[in-house]
This record gives C-alpha cells, sequence and structure tokens, in this order.
C-alpha cells in the first residue's frame, strides 16, 4: 500500500493524570496542527481533566470515547473513522491497556506516525515498582516522554533518567515544572567500562548495558579485544567449533527473561551438556556466521575458564 493510502495516527500514551488530555488541547489549539483536516479524538480513558469541546465541531475535530476495550476493535474504530469521513486520527490511550493491544485493534490502513508518552512525576516510582511492566510497555516505543508535576528542590532527575534509559535510548525525556518551567533532559549517558581500553573490561552488572550497546553499534567492537563473566551454551544445531556466550536478560519483569547470546568461536573440548557459568576474553570480529544468517559480531574466544555464578545471575538495565 502507498505511504499516502494510510491513515496517520498521533498516539499519547501514560498513566490517569499524567498530562495527555490538557497536551492534546492544546495540540488541538495550535494552528500549525489544526490545519482543518478531519480528526478523529479517540479518548480512552475518563481523568479530571475533561475537553473545552466548544470549538472542536469548527475545527472538525470529533471527539469519540471508548469506555470498555471490548469496543477497541479494528471494526468499530474503522466505523467511527468512516462515520466523521476522517482525514486523521489522535488516541489518548488507556494507560492500563497494553500497546500489543492497541497495534492488534488498529485498521489495517492506520499507521502510527508519532508516540508520545506523559507521566505525573510524583506517582511514577510507584507505578515503576508495582506496575514495571507497563510502564517499559510505554517507553520501548516512544519518541518522547514528559514528565509532568516536577519538583526542582525534591526530584532527582537521574533516578527518573536511569529508568527511561534501561527501557529506551531513543526516546526524548522532557520534565515539566511546578513553577512553569521546563526543559529537556540533558546527561549524558556514558557507557559504565572504557570502549578504547586494550581490554574491555565488563562487569557483571554492566552486562546488559553492553550486550545492547554491542547489538545496537557492532561495528565500534570490531577487533576490540573483551573480557566478561558468561554463561556457556551448546546446541546441537551449532557449527563444529561454536558456542554460544550469553547471559539471562530481564528488561521488565520475570515473564520476558531471555539468553541474549552471541555466536562464539571456541575449538577446545568442552562439556556443555549443561550450561555453565565460564571468566571469557575474546577478540570481537565482524564476519559472516550460519548462526546469523549473514554478518554479526563474532566473539573469537582467547581464553575460557570455570566461574562461580554472578551474585545477580539475571541481568537488567537498571
Amino acid at each position: 500500500m502507498n505511504e499516502d493510502n494510510f491513515v496517520p495516527v498521533y498516539l499519547f500514551t501514560g498513566f490517569l493524570e499524567g498530562g495527555k488530555t490538557t497536551f492534546i488541547q492544546k495540540t488541538l489549539g495550535d494552528k500549525r496542527f489544526n490545519n482543518g483536516d478531519r480528526t478523529l479524538l479517540l479518548v480512552c480513558e475518563e481523568g479530571i481533566e475533561e475537553y473545552d469541546t466548544k470549538d472542536f465541531d469548527k475545527s472538525h475535530i470529533y471527539l469519540r470515547s471508548i469506555e470498555d476495550k471490548s469496543e477497541f476493535t479494528p471494526e468499530n474504530l474503522q466505523r467511527l473513522y468512516d462515520e466523521i469521513k476522517g482525514q486523521r486520527v489522535m488516541i489518548e490511550y488507556n494507560g492500563m491497556w497494553t500497546m500489543n493491544e492497541l497495534l492488534a485493534a488498529l485498521p489495517d490502513d492506520w499507521a502510527i506516525y508519532q508516540i508520545m508518552n506523559f507521566t505525573d512525576a510524583t506517582t511514577f516510582l510507584n507505578y515503576n515498582q508495582n506496575m514495571r511492566s507497563l510502564v517499559v510497555d510505554k517507553l520501548q516505543n516512544c519518541e518522547l516522554t514528559v514528565f509532568n508535576r516536577v519538583d526542582k528542590k525534591t526530584m532527582d532527575k537521574m533516578e527518573f533518567h536511569k529508568i527511561v534509559r534501561g527501557v529506551s535510548r531513543r526516546t526524548d525525556i522532557a520534565y515539566e515544572y511546578t513553577d512553569g518551567t521546563s526543559e529537556y533532559d540533558d546527561i549524558e549517558d556514558p557507557l559504565p567500562f572504557d570502549i578504547n581500553a586494550d581490554t574491555i573490561v565488563v562487569e557483571d552488572r554492566d552486562y546488559a548495558l553492553w550486550y545492547r550497546d554491542i547489538n545496537e553499534e557492532p561495528e565500534k567492537y570490531d577487533g576490540k579485544r573483551v573480557q566478561l563473566k558468561a554463561m556457556a551454551a551448546g546446541n546441537p544445531k551449532f557449527p563444529k567449533g561454536t558456542i554460544g556466550l550469553g547471559r539471562q536478560i530481564m528488561t521488565c519483569c520475570v515473564e520476558d527473561i531471555t539468553f541474549c547470546w552471541l555466536a562464539s568461536l571456541y575449538d577446545k573440548p568442552i562439556d556443555l551438556t549443561n550450561p555453565r557459568w565460564v571468566n571469557v576474553t575474546f577478540t570481537v570480529k565482524m564476519q559472516a556466521h550460519k548462526l546469523y544468517k549473514g554478518k554479526g559480531p563474532v566473539l573469537v574466544v582467547e581464553s575460557l575458564s570455570d566461574a562461580e555464578a554472578p551474585a545477580q545471575p539475571v541481568a537488567t538495565f537498571y
């Protein structure tokens, strides 16, 4: 389908009282955005703030409420869009519904053009502690996350920054302060290991960050010598002389723990009937390998010895 035939969807996520309604109201009042296109505004939760709809009709804005998840279906969304002869869609999404549920409900020709997440800074840490999977669900694909009601005197921006960066390094972060000012997050994220060292030493607590970095920018590791603790694993389907070196990584919750590994060349005898913890030193080579079905970071093992399991066997980003 030609891109011009897609229905543009602007998605606003976040938990109740996060500031979605206020931001959408301001956006709809901005002539640079509100150019007369017939806009279907889908509201999927009812908060304290209500929309001022007095100018909606003349601005071709049509507000429709989705009060129950059972109503959030491709057929119903398409019907609402067709009824207003729409040209674009804005969705104020329910924070308790998942992104997978949203993607499953969008009609085939609806395409998400932008995702913004809004959060009340005074409740964010509680949500992150008690509903971590939903926090990750909303952060991992958004282009911008905005923290509202931020108290400059009491808020530790680094704490918020680390939580967001533990999920995504791509999303921009903005802070809206209680004094009416705002600013973008400008905290740099240096890697916790020296990428330019003769041997890059990756501590146990930093494995998840290293694994993500080498997958996002594998070329910068080409030819680099690395030392770390990993779990060595085998598989009958692996080519001769190849083992898997990696660790289990948890992004948000126990249910998403995954063994994250890289193809590694090791030609010495090793019993991998069961995976085993090892201290390993290797050189990264960007090359083709059958397990990658193409080119990728292959670990050429220099030395490998048995090791005790780390204090935290499952690696995390935070």
